[in-house]
Protein backbone atom coordinates (compact mmCIF):
# COMPACT_ATOMS: atom_id res chain seq x y z
CA UNK A 1 0.00 0.00 0.00
CA UNK A 2 0.75 3.58 -1.12
CA UNK A 3 1.55 5.54 2.30
CA UNK A 4 1.23 9.17 3.16
CA UNK A 5 0.99 11.49 7.17
CA UNK A 6 -2.21 13.36 7.01
CA UNK A 7 -3.77 14.57 9.79
CA UNK A 8 -7.18 13.02 11.44
CA UNK A 9 -9.16 15.38 10.95
CA UNK A 10 -8.10 15.14 6.70
CA UNK A 11 -8.44 11.36 7.44
CA UNK A 12 -11.90 11.80 8.19
CA UNK A 13 -12.17 14.09 5.25
CA UNK A 14 -11.32 11.17 3.11
CA UNK A 15 -13.38 8.91 4.54
CA UNK A 16 -16.61 11.56 4.09
CA UNK A 17 -15.41 12.18 0.54
CA UNK A 18 -14.73 8.17 -0.82
CA UNK A 19 -18.02 7.46 1.23
CA UNK A 20 -20.03 9.86 -0.76
CA UNK A 21 -18.26 9.17 -3.96
CA UNK A 22 -19.60 5.90 -3.43
CA UNK A 23 -22.81 6.01 -2.14
CA UNK A 24 -25.46 9.25 -3.66
CA UNK A 25 -27.38 8.22 -0.79
CA UNK A 26 -25.22 10.07 1.61
CA UNK A 27 -25.72 13.69 2.75
CA UNK A 28 -24.05 15.74 5.55
CA UNK A 29 -26.06 18.34 7.69
CA UNK A 30 -25.29 20.50 10.43
CA UNK A 31 -24.32 23.70 12.04
CA UNK A 32 -21.81 25.46 10.17
CA UNK A 33 -20.41 22.43 7.60
CA UNK A 34 -20.85 24.14 4.50
CA UNK A 35 -18.38 27.28 3.20
CA UNK A 36 -17.25 27.54 6.96
CA UNK A 37 -16.11 23.38 6.90
CA UNK A 38 -17.17 22.58 10.51
CA UNK A 39 -15.86 24.20 13.52
CA UNK A 40 -13.11 21.67 13.10
CA UNK A 41 -12.23 22.08 9.61
CA UNK A 42 -13.09 18.37 8.90
CA UNK A 43 -16.04 19.33 6.00
CA UNK A 44 -13.83 22.32 4.45
CA UNK A 45 -14.42 21.94 0.65
CA UNK A 46 -16.73 18.98 0.26
CA UNK A 47 -19.56 21.29 -0.80
CA UNK A 48 -17.97 22.70 -3.51
CA UNK A 49 -17.94 19.05 -5.11
CA UNK A 50 -21.15 17.59 -3.28
CA UNK A 51 -23.06 21.00 -3.70
CA UNK A 52 -25.78 22.26 -1.33
CA UNK A 53 -27.72 19.29 -1.03
CA UNK A 54 -25.63 16.70 0.22
CA UNK A 55 -23.46 19.16 2.65
CA UNK A 56 -26.64 20.81 4.00
CA UNK A 57 -26.32 23.74 6.86
CA UNK A 58 -28.90 24.04 9.44
CA UNK A 59 -30.52 25.92 11.85
CA UNK A 60 -28.53 26.24 15.34
CA UNK A 61 -30.95 23.34 16.59
CA UNK A 62 -29.30 20.10 17.40
CA UNK A 63 -32.87 18.91 17.95
CA UNK A 64 -33.99 19.67 14.67
CA UNK A 65 -30.75 18.13 12.94
CA UNK A 66 -30.94 14.51 14.34
CA UNK A 67 -34.77 15.18 14.27
CA UNK A 68 -34.36 15.31 10.28
CA UNK A 69 -31.44 12.54 10.50
CA UNK A 70 -33.40 10.29 11.84
CA UNK A 71 -36.30 10.86 9.19
CA UNK A 72 -33.75 10.31 6.35
CA UNK A 73 -32.78 7.45 8.08
CA UNK A 74 -36.01 6.05 7.69
CA UNK A 75 -36.56 6.10 4.70
CA UNK A 76 -33.90 5.24 3.27
CA UNK A 77 -31.25 7.41 3.10
CA UNK A 78 -27.89 7.43 4.78
CA UNK A 79 -27.33 10.88 6.91
CA UNK A 80 -24.72 11.95 8.30
CA UNK A 81 -25.31 14.90 11.02
CA UNK A 82 -22.92 16.92 12.64
CA UNK A 83 -22.87 18.05 16.30
CA UNK A 84 -20.64 20.54 16.88
CA UNK A 85 -19.71 19.28 20.47
CA UNK A 86 -20.74 15.98 22.40
CA UNK A 87 -22.01 18.46 24.93
CA UNK A 88 -24.80 19.46 23.04
CA UNK A 89 -25.60 15.88 22.77
CA UNK A 90 -27.73 16.67 25.61
CA UNK A 91 -30.00 19.13 24.06
CA UNK A 92 -31.31 16.00 21.48
CA UNK A 93 -31.46 12.91 23.91
CA UNK A 94 -34.89 12.52 23.04
CA UNK A 95 -34.45 11.84 19.33
CA UNK A 96 -30.84 9.54 20.61
CA UNK A 97 -32.88 7.46 23.67
CA UNK A 98 -36.19 7.16 22.32
CA UNK A 99 -35.97 7.41 18.87
CA UNK A 100 -32.85 6.68 16.67
CA UNK A 101 -31.26 3.92 19.25
CA UNK A 102 -35.08 2.11 19.19
CA UNK A 103 -36.34 1.68 15.59
CA UNK A 104 -34.85 -0.70 14.39
CA UNK A 105 -35.71 -2.85 17.36
CA UNK A 106 -39.48 -2.05 17.06
CA UNK A 107 -39.51 -2.48 13.30
CA UNK A 108 -38.43 -6.13 14.63
CA UNK A 109 -35.35 -5.70 12.15
CA UNK A 110 -37.53 -5.18 9.00
CA UNK A 111 -36.11 -1.29 8.87
CA UNK A 112 -32.64 -0.48 8.70
CA UNK A 113 -31.42 2.57 10.37
CA UNK A 114 -28.27 3.88 8.94
CA UNK A 115 -27.13 7.10 10.48
CA UNK A 116 -23.41 8.63 11.65
CA UNK A 117 -23.46 11.19 14.36
CA UNK A 118 -19.85 12.65 14.15
CA UNK A 119 -19.11 14.96 17.50
CA UNK A 120 -16.37 16.53 18.55
CA UNK A 121 -15.21 15.00 22.46
CA UNK A 122 -13.12 16.12 25.33
CA UNK A 123 -11.06 18.92 27.33
CA UNK A 124 -8.10 20.54 26.45
CA UNK A 125 -8.95 23.70 24.37
CA UNK A 126 -9.88 25.57 27.45
CA UNK A 127 -13.36 25.73 26.31
CA UNK A 128 -15.41 25.74 29.47
CA UNK A 129 -17.91 22.84 31.25
CA UNK A 130 -20.30 23.17 28.61
CA UNK A 131 -18.26 23.00 26.02
CA UNK A 132 -15.39 19.77 27.10
CA UNK A 133 -16.89 16.64 28.19
CA UNK A 134 -16.17 13.33 27.61
CA UNK A 135 -19.89 11.85 27.60
CA UNK A 136 -19.53 9.22 25.83
CA UNK A 137 -20.30 6.39 29.00
CA UNK A 138 -23.89 7.67 28.49
CA UNK A 139 -24.46 6.17 25.16
CA UNK A 140 -22.40 2.92 25.35
CA UNK A 141 -25.34 2.36 28.12
CA UNK A 142 -28.04 2.95 25.33
CA UNK A 143 -29.07 -0.24 23.44
CA UNK A 144 -29.63 0.07 19.96
CA UNK A 145 -26.25 2.45 19.87
CA UNK A 146 -22.72 1.93 18.43
CA UNK A 147 -20.18 3.64 19.64
CA UNK A 148 -16.75 4.67 18.36
CA UNK A 149 -13.91 6.42 19.36
CA UNK A 150 -10.69 6.32 17.32
CA UNK A 151 -7.13 7.21 18.39
CA UNK A 152 -5.42 8.00 14.96
CA UNK A 153 -5.51 8.78 11.88
CA UNK A 154 -5.40 5.35 10.62
CA UNK A 155 -8.35 4.58 12.66
CA UNK A 156 -10.20 7.81 12.31
CA UNK A 157 -10.91 6.87 8.53
CA UNK A 158 -10.94 3.13 8.82
CA UNK A 159 -13.71 3.35 11.70
CA UNK A 160 -15.81 6.09 10.07
CA UNK A 161 -15.57 4.41 6.83
CA UNK A 162 -17.14 1.49 8.56
CA UNK A 163 -19.70 3.57 10.65
CA UNK A 164 -21.40 5.01 7.57
CA UNK A 165 -21.45 1.03 5.87
CA UNK A 166 -23.23 0.11 9.34
CA UNK A 167 -26.98 -0.42 9.02
CA UNK A 168 -27.87 0.77 12.77
CA UNK A 169 -27.05 4.11 14.15
CA UNK A 170 -23.42 5.07 15.18
CA UNK A 171 -21.84 7.75 17.32
CA UNK A 172 -18.82 8.67 16.36
CA UNK A 173 -16.66 11.20 18.91
CA UNK A 174 -13.76 12.55 17.68
CA UNK A 175 -11.48 14.63 20.28
CA UNK A 176 -10.55 17.96 19.70
CA UNK A 177 -6.80 17.80 20.61
CA UNK A 178 -6.76 14.82 18.08
CA UNK A 179 -7.79 16.48 14.45
CA UNK A 180 -4.41 18.23 14.49
CA UNK A 181 -2.49 14.52 14.99
CA UNK A 182 -0.49 13.67 12.52
CA UNK A 183 -0.37 9.80 11.06
CA UNK A 184 0.10 7.21 7.99
CA UNK A 185 -2.72 6.66 6.26
CA UNK A 186 -2.77 4.78 3.25
CA UNK A 187 -3.85 5.71 -0.29
CA UNK A 188 -5.87 3.15 -0.54
CA UNK A 189 -9.41 1.72 0.36
CA UNK A 190 -9.52 0.13 3.92
CA UNK A 191 -12.10 -0.64 6.20
CA UNK A 192 -11.65 -1.10 10.19
CA UNK A 193 -14.42 -3.57 11.34
CA UNK A 194 -16.59 -2.41 14.32
CA UNK A 195 -16.45 -4.22 17.42
CA UNK A 196 -12.55 -4.76 17.02
CA UNK A 197 -10.05 -3.69 19.73
CA UNK A 198 -6.25 -2.90 18.67
CA UNK A 199 -3.22 -4.10 20.31
CA UNK A 200 -1.18 -0.25 19.82
CA UNK A 201 1.96 -1.83 21.96
CA UNK A 202 2.99 -5.06 23.25
CA UNK A 203 3.87 -5.66 26.91
CA UNK A 204 4.25 -8.74 29.56
CA UNK A 205 4.04 -6.96 32.76
CA UNK A 206 1.01 -4.66 33.20
CA UNK A 207 -1.87 -4.21 30.73
CA UNK A 208 -3.53 -0.36 30.03
CA UNK A 209 -6.84 -0.63 28.50
CA UNK A 210 -7.94 2.81 27.31
CA UNK A 211 -9.15 4.68 23.96
CA UNK A 212 -9.51 8.25 22.36
CA UNK A 213 -6.88 10.78 23.47
CA UNK A 214 -5.52 8.62 26.48
CA UNK A 215 -3.93 6.15 24.02
CA UNK A 216 -1.22 8.62 23.77
CA UNK A 217 -1.31 9.79 27.12
CA UNK A 218 -0.62 5.86 28.33
CA UNK A 219 2.18 5.25 25.62
CA UNK A 220 3.85 8.32 26.86
CA UNK A 221 3.84 7.37 30.60
CA UNK A 222 4.58 3.43 29.37
CA UNK A 223 8.05 5.12 27.69
CA UNK A 224 8.64 6.18 31.32
CA UNK A 225 7.77 3.19 33.14
CA UNK A 226 10.31 0.88 30.03
CA UNK A 227 12.88 2.54 31.90
CA UNK A 228 12.50 0.53 34.82
CA UNK A 229 12.70 -2.17 32.48
CA UNK A 230 9.01 -3.33 32.69
CA UNK A 231 7.31 -3.75 29.57
CA UNK A 232 3.44 -2.49 29.19
CA UNK A 233 0.88 -3.27 27.15
CA UNK A 234 -1.70 -0.83 25.34
CA UNK A 235 -4.97 -2.13 24.68
CA UNK A 236 -7.31 0.49 22.06
CA UNK A 237 -10.95 -0.08 22.42
CA UNK A 238 -11.49 2.11 19.36
CA UNK A 239 -15.28 0.74 19.34
CA UNK A 240 -16.66 1.14 22.85
CA UNK A 241 -19.95 -0.62 21.67
CA UNK A 242 -19.88 -3.54 21.12
CA UNK A 243 -16.88 -3.96 23.31
CA UNK A 244 -14.16 -6.17 21.92
CA UNK A 245 -14.16 -8.57 25.16
CA UNK A 246 -12.21 -11.38 24.04
CA UNK A 247 -9.20 -8.99 23.01
CA UNK A 248 -9.68 -7.49 26.35
CA UNK A 249 -9.58 -10.54 28.30
CA UNK A 250 -6.92 -12.10 26.40
CA UNK A 251 -4.62 -9.22 27.44
CA UNK A 252 -5.51 -9.51 31.18
CA UNK A 253 -4.92 -13.46 31.08
CA UNK A 254 -1.41 -12.46 29.97
CA UNK A 255 -0.15 -9.69 31.64
CA UNK A 256 -2.33 -9.83 35.10
CA UNK A 257 -2.45 -6.55 35.89
CA UNK A 258 -5.01 -3.92 34.51
CA UNK A 259 -4.83 0.25 34.81
CA UNK A 260 -8.20 1.37 32.54
CA UNK A 261 -8.13 5.14 31.58
CA UNK A 262 -9.90 6.90 30.28
CA UNK A 263 -10.36 11.09 30.17
CA UNK A 264 -14.38 10.79 30.98
CA UNK A 265 -15.34 11.23 34.84
CA UNK A 266 -14.48 8.33 37.27
CA UNK A 267 -17.62 7.49 38.53
CA UNK A 268 -20.15 5.29 36.36
CA UNK A 269 -17.25 5.92 33.52
CA UNK A 270 -16.30 3.10 30.79
CA UNK A 271 -13.79 2.05 33.42
CA UNK A 272 -16.32 0.60 35.64
CA UNK A 273 -17.94 -1.81 33.38
CA UNK A 274 -14.59 -3.11 32.25
CA UNK A 275 -13.35 -3.93 35.37
CA UNK A 276 -16.86 -5.65 36.32
CA UNK A 277 -16.11 -7.64 32.86
CA UNK A 278 -12.85 -8.73 33.86
CA UNK A 279 -13.90 -9.53 37.81
CA UNK A 280 -16.44 -11.41 36.49
CA UNK A 281 -14.80 -13.21 33.25
CA UNK A 282 -10.85 -13.45 34.44
CA UNK A 283 -10.73 -12.57 37.94
CA UNK A 284 -8.62 -15.85 38.96
CA UNK A 285 -6.04 -14.67 36.75
CA UNK A 286 -5.60 -11.14 38.54
CA UNK A 287 -1.89 -10.72 40.20
CA UNK A 288 -3.27 -7.34 41.46
CA UNK A 289 -6.33 -5.19 42.06
CA UNK A 290 -7.69 -3.13 38.70
CA UNK A 291 -6.79 0.12 38.95
CA UNK A 292 -8.96 3.02 37.15
CA UNK A 293 -7.43 6.49 36.21
CA UNK A 294 -10.02 9.01 34.82
CA UNK A 295 -11.66 12.75 35.21
CA UNK A 296 -12.02 14.52 38.55
CA UNK A 297 -16.08 14.01 39.69
CA UNK A 298 -16.45 17.87 38.90
CA UNK A 299 -17.43 20.04 36.09
CA UNK A 300 -14.15 20.35 33.63
CA UNK A 301 -13.11 24.19 34.63
CA UNK A 302 -12.66 27.14 32.28
CA UNK A 303 -9.06 28.00 34.20
CA UNK A 304 -6.13 26.33 32.58
CA UNK A 305 -4.36 24.79 35.43
CA UNK A 306 -7.51 23.63 37.10
CA UNK A 307 -8.61 21.92 33.82
CA UNK A 308 -4.81 20.24 33.63
CA UNK A 309 -5.82 18.87 36.99
CA UNK A 310 -8.87 17.73 37.01
CA UNK A 311 -7.88 15.63 34.01
CA UNK A 312 -5.85 12.35 33.26
CA UNK A 313 -2.11 13.57 32.99
CA UNK A 314 0.65 10.90 32.26
CA UNK A 315 2.08 11.67 35.45
CA UNK A 316 -1.45 9.98 36.77
CA UNK A 317 -1.10 6.91 34.91
CA UNK A 318 2.30 6.47 35.87
CA UNK A 319 1.59 6.71 39.85
CA UNK A 320 -1.41 4.23 38.73
CA UNK A 321 1.20 1.82 37.13
CA UNK A 322 3.63 2.36 39.66
CA UNK A 323 1.47 1.35 42.66
CA UNK A 324 0.48 -2.21 40.70
CA UNK A 325 3.45 -2.83 39.93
Amino acid sequence: MKEREITFAEALREALREEMRRDSSIFLLGEDIGVHGGDFGVTRGLIYEFGKERVRDTPISETAILGIAAGAAATGLRPIPEIMFADFLGVCMDQILNQISKLRYTSGGQMKFPLVIRTATGAGIRAGPQHSQSLEALFVHIPGLKVVMPSTPYDAKGLLKSSIRDDNPVLFFEHKLLYKLKGIVPEEEYLIPLGKADIKQEGEDLTIITYGLMVHKSIEASKEISKEGKSIEIVDLRTLSPLDKETIIKSVKKTGKVVIVHEAWKTCGLGAEIAAIIAEEAFDYLDAPIKRVGAFDTPIPYSPVLEDKAIPSKDDIIKAITEIL
